[in-house]
Formats: C-alpha cells, structure tokens, sequence
C-alpha cells in the first residue's frame, strides 16, 4: 500500500510539472513583426549599394522586373514552376533552386512576397523581390533563416499550370 501511494504521489508530481511547463510556454509572448515602413531605409540603402532600380509595390515588396515574359500570369491559385536563388542582404545565400521539375507549388502556399511578386510577371519572366521581414517568413527563426530578415530573391518563373 505505501509503495502504491508512493507510486500514486510521484506520477501526480510529474503530471502537475508537466503541465506548468506546458501552461509556461503557452503564455511566453509570441514574437513582433516589424512594420515594414521600419525595414524601407534598409531595403533602400541595399538598392542604392548594388545599384538597383527597385519599385515599391503597396504591400511593401520591393520589385525589379529583369524580363516581363509573356502570355498571361500566374494567380494565387495557380501551380508555379520556378528556378530562383534567395539571399539575405549581406550576400549569403540561404537557397537556391535550379531544377524547375523539383518546383510546381500553389502560388497562395508561399511566403506572401512571392504572392505579391511572381503575378508581376508572366511565364519566361524573370524579378527581382526584395521582401520585408513581415512578408517572408516573419518574426521567427524558419528553417535557418533567422527571425526578422529581409530576403532578396532573384526569381524565374518558368511556367504554371
């Protein structure tokens, strides 16, 4: 009886700390996303320095069109087969795709600056986006691509379907 109680204490002291650190974690405060109003003179300073002609887009993506394409462009539901290259702006490249028949995504499943950027452009079209934080992958570390960076991506949109 007394190695049962024991048992009993000891399993209802594990469950009790289980649950603390679980009710810890649910009320840490969640990461800010800054304005992209605050990462304009940023993206601005890098155009300056390598020399681009970037247009603003209203929801805050930096564009260059390279090639325009032709026919008609992708929309949010459309699959796109792209080639393209993603950098941070120091220069360090965090990826790079160049096999278009390992792309073939729904436009709206992708980072919103890529939903911004890649109906600017028409199959064989080729952009630059500079994409504020907010519009890429947020506040928060993603897949090696530390919280709060603005991404440079230089994209080919080969075709969608």
């Amino acid at each position: 009886m007394k190695k049962s109680f024991i048992a009993v204490a000891f399993i209802a002291t594990l469950v009790s700390f289980i649950l603390q650190s679980c009710l810890k974690a649910d009320t840490q405060s969640p990461c800010t996303l800054k304005p992209v109003n605050e990462e304009k003179v940023t993206i601005d300073s890098f155009a300056t320095a390598k020399g681009l002609t970037l247009t603003q887009h209203s929801s805050g993506v930096h564009y260059q069109i390279l090639n325009p394409g032709s026919g008609t462009a992708p929309s949010l539901t459309s699959k796109v087969f792209v080639t393209y290259t993603g950098t941070f702006l120091n220069g360090t490249k965090f990826d790079e795709l160049t096999d278009v028949t390992k792309s073939g995504w729904p436009l709206n499943n992708l980072i919103s600056g890529w939903q911004v950027g890649l109906p600017l452009i028409k199959p064989g079209g080729e952009i630059i986006l500079v994409i504020p934080s907010s519009l890429g992958y947020g506040c928060a570390t993603y897949s090696g691509i530390p919280g709060n960076s603005i991404l440079y991506f230089n994209i080919k949109l080969e075709r969608f379907e």
